[in-house]
């Protein structure tokens, strides 16, 4: 059971909106029977699902702001991606006084607009940042699901600088696609590595994955669960996948 608590303190809140996102970051319109039973096939991931029956690739808030902060988690770890977020936010957020909150997530105007030098960030990825952004402005439908895969990763490969690891995350959890995989991200290949034995190559992922579609996010998001727990490494929390 899931409750949520609305305290507006002066926003703008829209009841049926905010439940309807609510349900959609914790996926409680999906039914998970028929997931597990796929997967569970697969002797591997059978003990993890039996261990997590009830878990879900987790959504995300806004579309907008989930593609972001993917491209701000490329190639660093967690924190660090954390902390990128939180000075995009103070660059370009518009300041709120709500409950102790003091800025919004930008709007892609609003970052189209800003000086992000201040990010302390490649050039290359400040430009993807703005890209993604006028992406946004220029395309309504680039956040919306499809049924077909190939089309959700590839409108967010068209923008310059999103690639297939990015593409696949904010397919997974912002468009809710159950079959999104990035296949590449460290989390993945190791867990598998430790699990079965699989290369540890993007390529031998995506053959040994071959097995759980059209389920391959459902997946992906075991593995990362049990990844998480398993002792800790100096390079253990380089997934930004697990933010």
């Amino acid at each position: 059971m899931v409750r949520v608590a609305l305290r507006p303190d002066g926003l703008k809140v829209d009841r049926a909106d905010a439940v309807s996102r609510v349900r959609h970051v914790f996926g409680l319109d999906i039914d998970l029977g028929p997931i597990n039973s796929h997967l569970a096939g697969d002797p591997v991931l059978a003990s993890l699902v039996a261990r997590r029956a009830g878990l879900r690739p987790p959504g995300g808030w806004s579309p907008f702001e989930l593609a972001l902060r993917a491209v701000l988690g490329q190639q660093i770890t967690v924190g660090s991606a954390r902390v990128l977020a939180g000075r995009l936010v103070a660059i370009c957020g518009a300041p709120i006084d709500a409950d102790g909150l003091t800025r919004c997530f930008p709007t892609p105007a609003q970052v189209l607009d800003a000086d992000l030098g201040a990010l302390g960030m490649p050039a290359s990825r400040r430009a993807t940042i703005k890209a993604v952004a006028a992406a946004a402005l220029a395309e309504p439908a680039l956040f919306e699901p499809h049924a077909e895969l190939a089309v959700c990763v590839g409108r967010l490969m068209a923008i310059r600088g999103v690639g297939a690891w990015t593409a696949h995350y904010v397919a997974l959890r912002a468009l809710r696609h159950p079959d999104a995989f990035p296949a590449s991200d460290v989390g993945l290949l190791r867990s598998m590595a430790r699990l079965d034995g699989t290369p540890a190559t993007p390529k031998a992922l995506l053959a040994r994955a071959e097995i759980w579609r059209p389920y391959r996010a459902y997946a992906a998001q075991h593995l990362w669960a049990d990844d998480a727990r398993a002792p800790a490494s100096p390079a253990h929390d380089a997934s930004p996948l697990r933010c």
